[in-house]
């Protein structure tokens, strides 16, 4: 199970490494590579998550504090993964990157958890929240189950079956993933369009905010002298600030995955270190700012009251009436579709990969014969993905999806210092800035978010190692079977 490095040279100046299949187009320029990145992140949790943070951490600066820390962790996340990105820039990222650095169990665990939870898990609860704000628009798409039966687990009870709201979701999935099998440069231009639109939105809400949605009662109350805890802040507030970063990392996760797709990139050594960092900071200061924006027009306790956690559309409704109620959702319902679509073009490419290593479903490892797409891949992710929605434990696997990202951000910060050590003479074409303190940081802040969720919310953090624990005999049943487990290039 050792380490067994594949790319001891330099990679040509297209980025393809010895072995990488020539089946897929490369179409991705260094504009649509960030608007994947920007994609990816951007969905509905900007619009609902401040509420939930705001209630567990108790005063606007608070809220404040724990999306800067988010914005800070993600762009030296991003600066990190510059390095291993342009090392093995072959379609599967992070997969790639813990099978070569520290050994392929890591890297099946890691594609395990993706299919399991991560990426279908936030495909689901995407898809979710694109029905419910359409809902706002078409008060008809009811969330009520007609179909179906109701399962009593420990957590609470769970309605498993069809609703309108959950057949519009499955729907919107398996129209993004036909899109997908279609072609990349098709899913590209529909996503590039998209991450203009809801990038735009969302600095128009900032722009709004901090003009004429500017409520001087609001401003008084939350950046006066309410705008710390009456105690003041003290080290005794840090394992609350990272419990309440669950929603946070959720809102700003999945900006690596550009790395998924870099088999069509096309200068993936050069545009994906630049895709991911450009990216973060983009989406990072939007976040940040939003939050200020909703500060500037609602009081902290509207926020923390806002209708289902709403606090986007409580804002502008604010401003504009019940008019400004229904522009928000559109705008939101957009943002969900856009970071969809991202997340089921870069996650099939995981799959594809593990597939040419003979480690998932053989048939995922073929191409379209006319689209050059992972259409299998594609169709597999999307199955599971709308099996979620059916159940109805979407949101409670998008909770255990974030645990599951922060433990393999802090496996991923553990490979990069492990090839800078074992294997110092590999070609590197972009260094980390800052090696070893801000990678050193990234991997610090990261693993003790991962130990403080351990002990503050288990219930999030227990069931998403055992998710990623079943991985192991599924890894030995494959490399076990005669023919399998041996890695083929690429």
């Amino acid at each position: 199970m050792g380490t067994s490095i594949v790319e001891p040279r330099s990679t040509a100046a297209d980025g393809s490494a010895r072995g990488e299949s020539a089946g897929f187009v490369k179409a991705l320029s260094r504009f649509d590579a960030t608007a994947l990145v920007a994609g990816s992140m951007i969905g509905s949790a900007i619009f609902i998550t401040p509420a939930d943070i705001l209630r567990q951490v108790g005063s606007p600066g608070l809220l404040l504090v724990v999306w800067g820390l988010t914005a800070v962790i993600v762009v030296l996340g991003a600066l990190s993964y510059g390095e291993l990105s342009a090392m093995f820039p072959r379609t599967g990222g992070l997969y790639i990157y813990l099978r070569e650095g520290l050994s392929p169990l890591v890297g099946f665990l890691y594609g395990w958890a993706l299919f399991a939870v991560i990426q279908t898990g936030a495909i689901a609860a995407v898809g979710a929240a694109f029905s419910r704000f359409v809902a706002v628009l078409v008060p008809a798409l009811t969330p009520d189950v007609f179909f179906g039966t109701t399962v009593h687990l420990p957590s609470g009870p769970i309605a498993i079956g069809l609703s309108r709201q959950r057949l519009l979701a499955i729907a919107s999935i398996a129209l993004l993933t036909w899109i997908n099998i279609r072609g990349v440069r098709t899913a590209a231009v529909l996503q590039t369009l998209l991450t203009v639109i809801k990038t735009s939105s969302l600095a128009l809400l900032i722009v709004i905010g901090l003009t004429i949605g500017r409520h001087p009662n609001a401003v008084a109350a939350n950046f006066g002298p309410g705008l710390w805890p009456a105690g003041g802040v003290t080290l005794g507030i840090l394992p609350t600030l990272g419990a309440a970063m669950v929603g946070s990392i959720a809102a700003a996760d999945l900006w690596y995955q550009i790395g998924f797709a870099a088999g069509e990139v096309k200068h993936p050594v050069r545009d994906i270190p630049q895709a991911m960092l450009f990216g973060t900071l983009i989406v990072a200061a939007l976040y940040f700012f939003a939050n200020v924006a909703y500060l500037s027009i609602l009081p902290a306790a509207a926020i923390a009251g806002a209708p289902q956690d709403r606090v986007g559309t409580a804002a502008l409704q604010a401003v504009f009436g019940s008019a400004g109620l229904y522009i928000m959702a559109a705008a939101i319902a957009i943002s969900c579709f856009g970071c969809n679509n991202a997340l089921i073009l870069s996650g099939a490419r995981v799959y594809y990969a593990m597939a040419r290593d003979r480690l998932f479903f053989s048939s995922a490892a073929v191409l379209h014969p006319r689209h050059r797409t992972p259409n299998v891949a594609l169709v597999a992710q999307a199955t599971w993905a709308c099996v979620l929605c059916l159940s109805g434990t979407y949101s409670q696997l998008l909770d255990y999806m974030v645990f599951a990202s922060l433990l393999f951000y802090v496996l991923t910060a553990c490979t990069l210092f492990a090839l800078r050590l074992r294997h110092p003479t590999l070609v590197r074409p972009v260094r980390a800035v800052g090696y070893p303190w801000l990678p050193g940081v990234f991997l610090l802040a990261t693993g003790a978010l991962c130990l403080d969720l351990l002990i503050q919310k288990p219930q999030y953090t227990w069931p998403g190692l055992i998710i990623i624990a079943l991985g192991i005999p599924m890894f030995l049943f494959r490399r076990a079977r005669p023919g399998l487990g041996s890695r083929r290039e690429g």
